[in-house]
């Protein structure tokens, strides 16, 4: 099939290589404008762009979906699929018509599960066992279309949301050219979300990754995974701000009190609601990533400090 991809952070990658190898022609990619990044904050293409481009692909970047100049050269292209992962733009309804088979969106949940910006989080931070892709018929509404193809993936004790989200984006790359494959063919039925097991995954901010020591030591665990890497689990100590990287459960200590510091030898503990944890990783203001033992024995903080607001 003709395809125009649409897509722009690295995640979308593995499902653009994945197309360009493929039997489908990928006439053209659909990204984001560039934007300011790095401490230079210069312009910078996407991931989606700089791909397309070392494959001689040519690159839309609209800043609105429904500007006439876009729909128009969209039109020319005469696309008869533009597959989609992570764009991060509404596709309005005078462009959801154009190609013959739609827009066929990848999106990391088991839809009707975590509809929105950051299913992948969401499913870590509430504890889900299983968790997957679908593939599924763009409408104007969040989310809501027609499935295509699912596929499922694990979610592992340790797994941070950059963690699976990498195995989603690699396993949904397949999924993508199988359900393109099948359109092709004409093998494919679309079937409606049930009404029922409907959440949403709302973006994370960095608000919200501020870590309540007052939680059960496994929510804090959760909590620190969902926002590894992005936007950052923190706290603060001595009314500074310090990142989080994972965290260790201690099933048997329970001497210190929510948001204590426990500092021995090669390890640092800190008290939650249940038992403490382990810090693994913490970065400081202003200072480089550094197991917590080594950043303990440079601060030298005091007994009895906690952590937290």
């Amino acid at each position: 099939m003709r395809l125009v991809f649409a897509g722009t952070p690295e995640v979308a990658l593995p499902s653009l290589r994945a197309l360009l190898h493929s039997r489908h022609e990928v006439l053209a990619v659909i990204t984001r404008p560039d934007a300011p990044a790095g401490r230079g904050r210069s312009l910078q293409a996407s991931p989606v762009a700089l791909l397309a481009e070392e494959h001689g692909v040519e690159v839309l970047k609209p800043e609105k979906v429904r500007d006439p100049q876009f729909l128009a050269r969209l039109r020319g292209i005469a696309p008869d699929c533009c597959p989609v992962v992570a764009y991060g733009a509404l596709v309005p309804r005078e462009a959801l018509g154009i190609p013959r088979h739609g827009w066929v969106n990848l999106h990391f949940s088991l839809l009707p599960a975590w509809r929105g910006a950051a299913p992948v989080q969401h499913a870590v931070w509430h504890g889900d066992d299983v968790t997957g892709a679908t593939t599924f018929l763009l409408e104007e509404g969040l989310d809501t279309g027609p499935v295509l193809g699912v596929v499922t993936e694990t979610i592992r004790p340790s797994d941070t949301s950059g963690d699976l989200l990498a195995r989603l984006a690699e396993s949904g790359s397949g999924l993508l050219v199988a359900t393109m494959d099948a359109l092709e063919r004409g093998i494919m039925a679309a079937a409606r979300q049930p009404a029922d097991g409907v959440s949403l995954a709302p973006k994370i901010t960095v608000e919200d990754a501020e870590v309540d020591w007052s939680q059960p030591a496994i929510r804090v665990d959760r909590q620190v995974r969902a926002c590894t890497p992005a936007p950052g689990a923190w706290t603060t100590v001595g009314g500074e701000r310090l990142k989080l990287g994972p965290v260790t459960l201690l099933a048997d200590d329970l001497t210190l009190a929510c948001g204590e510091l426990g500092v021995d030898k090669n390890r640092v503990r800190v008290g939650t609601a249940t038992h403490a944890v382990v810090l693994g990783e913490v970065q400081a203001q202003g200072k480089k990533p550094m197991a917590a033992a080594d950043w303990a024995r440079g601060t030298r903080p005091e007994p009895g400090t906690k952590l937290g607001s």
